[in-house]
């Protein structure tokens, strides 16, 4: 097994010894890059190659692995590192990337994220019923580690059967037996007058010729009982030529489900061997060249739950994802705002970047975009349809004509310990970033804010196959709830934020005489909630507000 990472500069004749098309990386020079994520498997190289995304490698040549990114490339091969337990982790990503893969490609054609146009992004020869070398390679070893006692039980019954007239005193004088149970022996060869042919071993001698084959070539470690007789070598490459023909000579020997099982995985591991067949391969290949669209699917999938359906007649608020400028928002979900009970958008962005990278101007700018397409969205169809139609939804107060605060947020995935799957922690990094017209009014349609947060994605990695909807749904319930005292944390806290809260303490049949009155000092700076209570944000400096502030008191919190 070999690792590689997207967008590394390697030796062109590394690549041209891995792979048997160039396809997968791009020239320059005496070096290539690396230019798709993905799995790659060559039959005639005998190449098994994993293909990282980025987000495993940190600044320069060194990667969240503790290697450098040529170190990286056979690392599994070193005869130093073979059988030490720190590099267990290689067998474990392999299994959750790969399924990643899987997955993508199940729900790439019905995903709300992706353009039709890019769900062929995902290059691939494997077709959905067939099965790649890894498919069997992990096949054979879970199977065998779930039955490797019960195999060993029929190898030991299916020798005894053939014991004739057994010589006990050559037996006991020239082998060794096993110790079952604490401390009865158990004789595997048993010397006695007549050999008869165990048609059945037949099987179990391909079935571990293969896993001894795999267990060499890839390092797994898995300890193989010495009582199998077992083909190595030259005349093993000679029993993948003609082992299928040989194993259909014994196809209907075998009733018990284990052994049929065995067959099976017999089988598939001899067909790529098949000259005669038309269907063979020379690799097998899932990658894809924007791993951009994989880490939106994957978090999108943690965070965002179907959204409601809300009883405006003719438009589906769920379309809020694909504009009508053509851009398309990543994540968004409906919770409950930061100013009363009523719901408001939360709208999201994956970044998909090294693990100690964050977004840049454009990205900001673009998720301020998004936000204001959101809010553009549902003030059409307060105008449209009235208010009670978007209930819950609340985005404009028409007493003030102040705007509800619209959270925003970018999600990064990084990577701090590569055996830690199970960490759903979800890290703010520094302060929001601020978007504004008017820097005294939070209540106005332009001021936005993005937190950053960053997200295990080794996590997010696992989540994506390994959930199920219930872990899924959980997780959600959580991280709407942090994100959500997040920003309400941010606007408290005097430190971050400048502007201290206030509210009115008129009866609530004096608020509308008294917004109107004041209404040019008030606008972008009021907002009545849901409950029917006025709320002030006051900026820090602004003078203008004194004589109207005689008339509130001060809050220390939105809610």
């Amino acid at each position: 097994m070999h690792i590689l990472i997207e967008g590394e500069n390697y030796q062109e004749e590394v690549l041209q010894s891995l792979f048997d098309d160039p396809k997968f990386y791009k020239v320059n020079g005496l070096e290539a890059t690396l230019t798709s994520v993905g799995y790659y498997h060559s039959f005639e190289k005998n190449r098994l190659v994993f293909m990282l995304p980025k987000v495993f490698m940190m600044d320069g040549e060194q990667t969240v692995l503790g290697t450098t990114k040529d170190e990286l490339i056979d690392l599994i091969k070193a005869e130093s590192v073979k059988h030490r337990t720190e590099y267990n982790w290689v067998r474990q990503l392999s299994v959750y990337f790969y399924n990643s893969l899987l997955e993508y490609r199940k729900r790439c054609s019905n995903t709300s994220i992706i353009h039709k146009s890019e769900t062929f992004e995902l290059n691939t020869n494997i077709g959905t019923k067939d099965y790649s070398y890894l498919d069997i390679f992990l096949s054979f070893v879970n199977f065998y580690k779930k039955n490797k006692q019960q195999i060993l039980f029929k190898h030991i019954q299916f020798v005894s059967s053939q014991a004739r007239k057994p010589k006990w005193e050559k037996t006991v004088r020239k082998s060794l037996p096993i110790i079952v149970n604490g401390n009865s022996p158990v004789y595997i060869e048993i010397s006695n007058r007549k050999k008869v042919i165990n048609t059945e071993e037949e099987l179990l001698t391909y079935f571990f010729s293969i896993l001894n084959h795999l267990n060499t070539e890839h390092h797994l470690n898995l300890k193989i009982d010495k009582s199998y007789r077992i083909i190595t070598g030259k005349t093993f490459e000679l029993l993948c030529t003609n082992g299928l023909s040989r194993l259909r000579k014994i196809k209907y020997r075998y009733f018990s489900d284990v052994l049929k099982r065995m067959y099976g995985l017999c089988e598939m591991y001899f067909s790529q061997f098949d000259t005669s067949s038309i269907k063979r391969k020379r690799e097998d290949f899932m990658a894809i060249s924007n791993y951009n669209l994989v880490f939106e699917d994957m978090v999108d999938k943690l965070f965002s739950d179907e959204l409601k359906t809300y009883e405006v007649e003719g438009i589906t608020i769920d379309k809020l994802k694909h504009n009508d400028d053509g851009k398309i928002i990543d994540h968004i979900y409906d919770y409950q705002s930061l100013i009363d009970t009523s719901d408001i958008f939360y709208i999201g962005d994956s970044k998909y970047y090294k693990s100690n990278s964050e977004a840049g101007k454009v990205s900001k700018y673009k998720q301020f975009t998004y936000a204001k397409n959101v809010i553009q969205f549902n003030i059409d169809l307060l105008n449209r349809d009235g208010e009670q139609k978007l209930t819950p939804l609340r985005y404009r107060d028409k007493l003030t004509e102040g705007y509800n605060i619209s959270p925003n947020f970018f999600i990064y995935g990084y990577i701090d310990d590569i055996s830690d799957y199970d960490n759903d922690k979800v890290e703010r990094r520094g302060n929001p970033v601020s978007s504004f017209h008017f820097p005294d009014r939070l209540f106005d349609r332009d001021t936005l804010f993005v937190h950053q947060y960053k997200i295990n994605f080794l996590y997010v990695l696992k989540s994506y196959t390994a959930f199920n909807n219930a872990e899924i749904e959980k997780f959600r319930t959580q991280i709407k709830v942090r994100f959500r005292q997040n920003f309400l944390a941010f606007f408290n806290d005097k430190n971050q934020c400048s502007f201290e809260f206030y509210e009115c303490t008129l009866p609530e049949d004096e608020h509308r005489d008294f917004v109107e009155r004041n209404f040019r000092k008030m606008n972008g700076k009021c907002f009545r909630t849901i409950d029917d209570r006025l709320i002030l944000a006051k900026s820090f400096g602004d003078n203008s507000l004194t004589e109207i502030l005689t008339n509130f008191k001060k809050v220390w919190g939105l809610i």
